[in-house]
């Protein structure tokens, strides 16, 4: 069976649709790669994009990606809630059918000297395909923004993978990955005191003691005045959706605060939903055999 690998690159754009729409046509463009979702955030600033292929396909479907965004995006005028280092900020590889991480490590190196060759953007690898243990998690990669990234990059032991040593005058850099499936969910709060969102993510991500399979942080929506929790979960079975939400609304509370609503960027495993009607519903016996949809195609 062909492999299929997903790609999730993240743009450094969210409030131009014109130009989220040349990226996604770029995309499409190439050879047996879907675009399977495409969602912007004005606030954050950014686009999150949802494609499958093989390892060929969004090869080429990448770099032409970068073509795209590094002529049309210039970080040095960017402004937004959610922190990045590039106009193509981060891609990660993900193993859906047919493939193993180890495929998606080998497509992410492929991939990054790629960019780094026919672009000059410098380019770090992270998760799974990372060279070093302090550059596997993201957010320590990222520290610092692209506003700081040249004086990190003077640091030896934060040194591109591929490319310049230096970042691009106007791309930055890109952090480019393979890893597992991840939920990114958002709650929203009914105030715009983005300090009680701050201390809400410190108290639920792994890295301050909270969830094993969480990272968070807080941030503000300009446009709604409302804070947000901005969530990744990395293990959705080992930290359910239903946990964390729980744990936002009872940490809320403790301000004074409450949820607003939740949403969910990009796609999302179907068994995560089910998982969290099951909590929240209580039901007794459930089995997602028992979902219309799910049984049709088991029958088919």
């Amino acid at each position: 069976m062909p492999r299929i690998i997903e790609a999730v690159p993240n743009i450094s754009e969210g409030r131009r649709p014109e130009v989220v729409k040349e990226a996604v046509s770029a995309l499409e463009g190439a050879p047996g790669v879907r675009v399977l979702d495409v969602q912007s955030d004005k606030d954050h600033n950014r686009s999150v994009l949802t494609l499958v292929g093989d390892e060929r396909g969004l090869e080429e479907a990448i770099l032409r990606l970068f073509e795209v965004a590094v002529a049309r995006l210039d970080l040095r005028t960017h402004q937004g809630e959610h922190p990045r280092l590039g106009v193509v900020d981060v891609v990660p590889f993900i193993p859906i059918e047919s493939a193993s991480i180890a495929d998606c490590v080998a497509l992410a190196r492929r991939v990054g000297a790629a960019v780094a060759e026919r672009f000059g953007v410098p380019v770090f690898l992270y998760e799974e395909a990372a060279t070093a243990l302090h550059r596997r998690n993201l957010e320590d990669v990222r520290r610092g923004q692209f506003e700081g990234l040249a004086a990190k990059m003077k640091d030896p032991q934060w040194a591109s993978d591929f490319g310049p040593r230096a970042p691009h005058p106007s791309a930055g850099a890109t952090v480019i990955g393979a890893r597992m499936p991840l939920i990114a969910y958002n709650v929203n709060l009914g105030t715009a005191d983005v300090e009680v969102a701050k201390r809400i993510a410190k108290a639920i991500r792994h890295s301050s003691g909270g969830y094993r399979f969480v990272k968070a942080m807080g941030l503000l929506l300009e446009e709604r005045k409302v804070a947000q929790v901005s969530i990744n979960m990395t293990d959705f079975k080992k930290t359910p959706l239903h946990r964390v939400f729980e744990t936002v609304r009872a940490e809320a509370e403790r301000y004074g605060v409450s949820v607003v609503g939740s949403e969910i960027v990009g796609l999302v495993p179907a068994e995560a939903l089910l998982d969290a009607a099951d909590h929240f519903l209580r039901l007794e016996g459930f089995s997602p055999s028992q979902v219309l949809e799910r049984k049709i195609r088991e029958t088919e």
